[in-house]
């Protein structure tokens, strides 16, 4: 989950193609200064498996495209990012699907307890 996560990748590129990498360490547990952390290494787009709906909010609100609930091998997300392929199925996590283009999102099932029904429900 990205919110506990310690390691980040930061990967400059140019049409298409990646200049250089750097791999950092996060400082901040928080989330509102781990949010501030981020948005301090002039991060555009970020890329990452889980990542709670509010730090997810916070980055999108500060200008970071957050592509979240993303699996896979590092070198294969970075190749499907870079060629347009990142939004096919095996590159999202197992039950999330994305809400809008370019963040992730969850439509959960949840059993309403008094009716035996089932309902699917979208998150936020």
């Amino acid at each position: 989950m990205f919110d506990v996560s310690d390691n980040l990748y930061l990967i400059q590129w140019a049409e298409g193609r990646e200049l250089r990498r750097e791999k950092t360490i996060l400082k901040q547990q928080d989330l509102f200064r781990r949010a501030k952390e981020v948005v301090s290494l002039e991060i555009q787009v970020l890329i990452c498996g889980a990542i709670s709906y509010p730090l997810e909010r916070t980055l999108a609100a500060a200008g970071v495209r957050v592509i979240g609930f993303t699996c896979g091998a590092l070198e294969e997300v970075i190749g499907a990012f870079f060629n347009g392929s990142l939004t096919q199925p095996c590159f999202r996590m197992p039950g999330w699907t994305p809400r809008e283009k370019g963040t992730g999102g969850c439509h959960r099932v949840r059993r309403n307890r008094g009716r035996r029904k089932w309902e699917i429900t979208e998150r936020g």
